[in-house]
């Protein structure tokens, strides 16, 4: 499968035989580490989907997601998929930064400047490019937005942690656990799981899918991505504060947001998101969901989410 000239082969993942994706590397330039990318091609892209994950930044959570929106799409769209820096256990020596540094937020804004730079370069000015974020993927979304605003023709926000996370009910029980020393303590006890058996562990999660079971046992067996997701967990307690209201408001046609009924990683800052939308010169594309998928959606509800997610595509001519 062809890669775009700026991705590279990562050997130390392969992809199952019958797959549309296959894994790749975006070699970011130093200090950046290499990021793990999934690559579903397309061989006429009228439309490029860039996806940035939630935290953990583990891209193996969202195959089923990606897939189910590839395979009902138009043969135009490819996607994208692009890890938080550090956070992939698998690419060995190439996922762990030298400079902890790396793994706070901005530098993962600007690894996704660099994305949109590489996708424009490479496809044009005339392709159309969208990204997609999850939880606070939304909130890198947001920032790639206000940094590249004349290229990137629309952004879905998934469950968007895009203000005031530390004030959520998630962010006040677990802020604690993010900082140090826990952060390190928590990553350092990993060695004690490092061969905690795999069926035991599909016990203590009975309802997921064994290949979402193998992607969690893969960060728990990973002490620096582990340490990696906890930094920068802490730092969106830090720097995901007050809603940025004028980004929304004058971007607000490009933007989708979809909303869980009950999100504690959101809590009521829908109501305050909800609000500044309010005051936008037209209407907003705001979807709340079923009760029933949360906001770790991937496990098990994202061909729902991807269904929503095409009508989305549709509805705004970009397939």
């Amino acid at each position: 499968m062809s890669l775009p000239s700026f991705l590279r082969p990562c050997s130390s993942l392969t992809a199952p035989p019958d797959s549309l994706y296959t894994h790749a590397l975006f070699p970011h330039p130093t200090p950046f580490p290499h990021a793990h990318c999934l690559w579903w091609p397309s061989p006429t892209p009228r439309t490029i989907l860039l996806f940035i994950p939630g935290n953990p930044g583990l891209l193996g959570f969202y195959v089923p997601f990606l897939s189910f929106l590839y395979e009902k799409a138009s043969p135009s769209l490819a996607i994208l998929a692009h890890s938080h820096l550090g956070h992939t256990p698998a690419i060995g020596q190439l996922g762990i930064p030298a400079d902890a540094s790396v793994v706070h937020l901005p530098a993962q804004i600007e690894s996704i400047v660099q994305v949109v730079d590489a996708i424009k370069s490479e496809f044009g000015a005339d392709t159309k490019l969208l990204l997609i974020g999850h939880s606070v993927g939304s909130w890198l979304v947001t920032q790639a937005l206000k940094a590249r605003p004349s290229d990137i023709t629309g952004a879905f926000l998934l469950f968007p942690t895009i203000c005031d996370i530390a004030d959520t009910p998630n962010g006040r029980h677990l802020s604690w656990l993010f900082r140090s020393p826990s952060a390190r303590v928590v990553s350092d006890a990993s060695v004690l799981i490092r061969w905690f058996p795999l069926r035991a562990l599909s016990l203590l999660f009975p309802s997921w899918p064994n290949d979402q079971v193998s992607v969690l046992s893969s960060l728990l067996r990973s002490r620096h991505s582990i340490h990696a997701c906890l930094t920068m967990a802490d730092d969106e307690m830090r720097t995901i504060r007050q809603l940025d209201m004028e980004l929304l408001k004058e971007r607000h046609e490009r933007l989708w947001f979809y909303f869980a009924e009950d999100d504690d990683w959101v809590g009521k800052q829908r109501d305050v998101i909800l609000h500044c939308l309010q005051d936008a010169p037209s209407a907003v594309k705001v979807v709340h969901g079923h009760r029933d998928i949360p906001h770790a959606f991937c496990i098990n509800h994202g061909e729902e989410l991807a269904a929503q997610c095409l009508q989305w595509l549709q509805s705004g001519d970009f397939l």
